[in-house]
């Protein structure tokens, strides 16, 4: 199984990014992991969220399953995710969209609509999220002691 994390947009502040790096490192000791980062559309609105959402779908390999992450999606927990991930027999891609959200024909694709919390978090915060939880699934896959 290889993995994608793919987000749109990038950490202007400078606070997410090693956070995000440090649990990148992490995961693919477990997995062959890739991050992905696609520049935020030019536009703004509804037209934003169908560019982006159109370069996501174009990014998607074949056989690929994508995962959206959408505060409207299902919540799971680290448990239910680490067993959802280790049904999969493919490769995932892990969707997090920019400031606009993710486009619908995005979340209609998608094998997995999962929402990290019922709060809106910035993008690049869900990255870091999503990535911590991830290593976590793969931690609970082998039976490691991260998760207490």
């Amino acid at each position: 199984m290889k993995l994608r994390v793919l987000s749109v947009g990038r950490d202007r502040s400078g606070l997410f990014e090693p956070a995000a790096q440090e649990y990148f490192g992490r995961l693919k000791h477990y997995a062959p992991t890739e991050l992905i980062e696609l520049p935020a559309s030019k536009h703004s609105g509804e037209k934003a969220q169908r560019d982006e959402g159109e370069r996501i779908l174009e990014s998607r390999r074949p056989r690929e399953a994508l995962v959206a992450l959408d505060e409207r999606g299902k919540l799971l927990s680290s448990v239910e995710l680490s067993q959802w991930i280790s049904k999969q027999s493919g490769d995932l891609l892990f969707c997090v969209g920019g400031d606009e959200g993710l486009a619908e024909p995005v979340r209609q694709k998608a094998a997995l609509v999962l929402s990290l919390s019922k709060l809106t978090l910035p993008h690049r915060l869900a990255r870091v999220v999503l990535l911590e939880q991830l290593y976590r699934a793969f931690t609970l896959m082998r039976g490691e002691p991260y998760h207490k």
